[in-house]
Formats: C-alpha cells, sequence, structure tokens
C-alpha cells in the first residue's frame, strides 16, 4: 500500500456500460487520486498518469511473466486448472509474455524476419486492397464500416504477410477473436474453453504451414522467420507457431479497433480531412493524435519481480500491476486539453503501443495501414457520415467498437 498512507481503492466495474461506452470521465477520476490506486474490481495497483505508465513500460523491475525466476508454488499461486493449459503452453513462447533473455534471443529473431522486411514496401498493396474493398460498397450509400472495411484490411495484408491463404482469414478472424477473449475482464469457462479450442486449431494449422515452409520456401513471414538467425540460433517450431498467431492476434485487433475509432472520432468532431490528410507529413501526424486520442487497448499488466516500490506503493515480488494506456494517452500533464482531437497537436509522443522492451512489433505496419486506410476512405467517400451513434463492444481492457454504421 501507499507508505504512510491508507490505501487509495477505488471501485468501477470494467463491465459497467457508462464506463466501456466512455472511460475517460472515470480515468480523470482515477488520475485524482495521485501517482497510483488500487482497482478493487482487478485487485491490483494501476498507476494512471502518463509519467508513471512509460517510467513503468520500461522499468526492468516489472515483467510479464516470472517463471524465469520462480514457480507459481514459490509465489504461493495456484496451478492453473488443466484446462486451460493448453492455451498457456502456447503463450510461453510469445515475445509478449517472456522476460530476458529469452525475450532478447526472440525478439532479435523476429525483428531480422519482420521489422527489416521493410514495411514500408506494403504501401502499394495496402492502397489497392482499400480501393478494393470500398468498390464493394461504395455503390450501397451505406455500411459496417468495421466489417467491411477495418477488419478485412488488416487480417489480409497479414495473411498475405504470413504467406496463408488469404481465403481462410474468416477463420483465422474466429480463432484470434476466441483466444483474445481470454483477456477480458470477467472472463467465464465458457470463453475458456472456446480458446483452449481455437489455439489448439490454430497451432494445428500453423504447423502444416511452418513444416511446408521449411521443406519449400517462400517470400513470406514463416519463410523469413524459419530463416533467422542469430549467432548461431534459430527459432524453434513451437516459437515459430506462436510467434505467426501472435502476429495476427495483436497485428489485427489493435488496427481494425484503431480504424473504427478513428473514423469515429473524425465524423463526431467534423474534422475536415482534406486537411488532416493533405500530404505525408499531416496524415502522419493526424494519425498519432488519432491513435491518443481513442487508443484500441486501454491497460497493460506487468509483474514486479521483486519486492520493490513504485511511485510510493510498496509491491512484493509476483505483485500485478495496471498500466492504463488509454488514461495516460488522455493526462493534462502531459497533454494540453487532451480530451479534444487536435490534428496540429504537437510533440504527440502516445503510450499506444507501449514502451520498453515489449513495444508492440507491428507498430510500423499499424500505422502504415492507418495512414494509407484513413485518406482513402475519406477520398472515395466525401459525403461520409455516422448513420447511428456506435456502440463500443463489452470487452475491457480493449476499447473497440461493435460495429460502425455509415451513410453517404
Amino acid at each position: 500500500m501507499l507508505d504512510g498512507e491508507k490505501m487509495t481503492a477505488f471501485r468501477q466495474s470494467p463491465t459497467d456500460q457508462a464506463f466501456v461506452q466512455n472511460p475517460y470521465p472515470v480515468y480523470d477520476r482515477m488520475r485524482q487520486l495521485g501517482s497510483a490506486f488500487y482497482w478493487e474490481d482487478y485487485g491490483f495497483w494501476c498507476f494512471p498518469g502518463f509519467a508513471e505508465v512509460s517510467a513503468l513500460l520500461r522499468d526492468k523491475r516489472f515483467g510479464r511473466d516470472l517463471s524465469h525466476i520462480a514457480s507459481r508454488e514459490e509465489l504461493g499461486w495456484p496451478e492453473r486448472p488443466e484446462h486451460v493449459k493448453p492455451f498457456y503452453d502456447v503463450e510461453q513462447y510469445s515475445i509478449l509474455e517472456v522476460e530476458p533473455p529469452v525475450h532478447t534471443r526472440l525478439r532479435t529473431l523476429i525483428n531480422r524476419a519482420f521489422v527489416s522486411r521493410a514495411i514500408e514496401r506494403l504501401r502499394p498493396r495496402i492502397a489497392e486492397l482499400s480501393h478494393q474493398l470500398i468498390d464493394r460498397f461504395a455503390g450501397q450509400g451505406e455500411v459496417d464500416l468495421l466489417d467491411a472495411y477495418a477488419t478485412p484490411i488488416p487480417v489480409i495484408v497479414i495473411a498475405e504477410l504470413l504467406g496463408v491463404p488469404v481465403d481462410m482469414s474468416d477463420q483465422l478472424l474466429d480463432w484470434s477473436h476466441r483466444m483474445v477473449a481470454m483477456y477480458q475482464f470477467n472472463r467465464t469457462r465458457e470463453i475458456e474453453d472456446s480458446a483452449v479450442a481455437a489455439t489448439q486449431a490454430f497451432t494445428s494449422f500453423m504447423r502444416g504451414y511452418v513444416e511446408e515452409r521449411r521443406a519449400h520456401p517462400a517470400d513470406d513471414l514463416i519463410s523469413s522467420l524459419i530463416a533467422a538467425e542469430s549467432q548461431g540460433e534459430r527459432l524453434t517450431t513451437d516459437e515459430l507457431i506462436t510467434t505467426c498467431i501472435l502476429v495476427l492476434n495483436a497485428g489485427h485487433e489493435a488496427t481494425v479497433h484503431a480504424i473504427g475509432n478513428s473514423v469515429k472520432a473524425l465524423l463526431e468532431n467534423g474534422i475536415d480531412v482534406a486537411t488532416a490528410f493533405a500530404d505525408d507529413r499531416t496524415t502522419e501526424a493526424s494519425v498519432e493524435e488519432l491513435l491518443r486520442h481513442d487508443a484500441p487497448l486501454h491497460m497493460f499488466t506487468r509483474y514486479a519481480l521483486e519486492d520493490t516500490e513504485a511511485f510510493g506503493v510498496s509491491l512484493k515480488r509476483g505483485d500485478q500491476i495496471g498500466l492504463m494506456l488509454g488514461a495516460a494517452n488522455r493526462d493534462p500533464q502531459r497533454f494540453s486539453e487532451p480530451g479534444r482531437l487536435d490534428l496540429a497537436r504537437t510533440g504527440n509522443a502516445n503510450l499506444t503501443f507501449g514502451a520498453g522492451i515489449h513495444f508492440c512489433v507491428g507498430a510500423p505496419l499499424a500505422r502504415l495501414e492507418l495512414q494509407i486506410a484513413l485518406p482513402i476512405l475519406f477520398q472515395r467517400l466525401p459525403g461520409l457520415r455516422l448513420k447511428s451513434q456506435p456502440v463500443f463492444a463489452d470487452r475491457y481492457h480493449f476499447h473497440g467498437l461493435e460495429a460502425l454504421p455509415l451513410a453517404w
């Protein structure tokens, strides 16, 4: 607890509809409690300020995993139930969940295959795909943009990048949605069983493609991951499979909702899109402000790797903390008038993709997709407007729309 003070407790159900639809007034109240507060609904300390979140994302006293320093028994944690172990058996190889030195090795290998592929070369394909999708609904006068545009762009791009059939997109999405649901607040046994089944199916599917690419390399990410080598080390098959699953799960989930949230914000605020997307420089600045203004991920959790203290909070090894990305991006100590969508804002370094060693490996691709898909959408459909008020999905700590009904 806070040294010399009473526990700063806070209650707010993450499933409360008022909070789901607009969490920002609650975040304002959270920040008023100080550097940290104890979120009773989650049962751990949370940090809502930009400076605190930025620092803790980079703090080596905290990590995503503790298995490299202590067993669950040593930490006093119960063993995971048998029915969810298949999910975590796959997750244990994810760069999102491991710490150095394993993380360092995986990240180095993945960067060589992914980041070094020069994401910029995908620009023509993303533009072509954006136009093709709009062609399908431009004559209808109305559309659910989330389903017809925001979702297929990142999924198809990643499927093509990996080298798996694009006609598998719907199945890949289904598996991904079911797996990602494991990170929602108040998950149920039904969600867990569905996630495990999806994990097993997805793993089996990817194993076949990895084996095929080992025998017959192609110009795709799977082949590049297989070939990636650092100091004589390569990714194991299990690491390859988990990495491919992570690329799809993380790579589409954030981008889908970043596109949806951005279009909603632009239309609600009556933004002059011709000015916002006038050239590459203004487009890049506009995208950064949109990512800050309504991020698709609002919390990132970490564990204390040792008994320590952080911003006045005493923590024991194994204690979990919540880093409030959505709140940090609206911190008035960091951003002037943070609730205002200001596409001319400067110094707009936000925490939407995290920071530190777990900074999102797919951030360059997500940014590129937004920088291409948003201008093309508004150029093609100049009379775009909200057909009805969009509703956010009850999936905290994710923050994305159920649908985005538009008309023109």
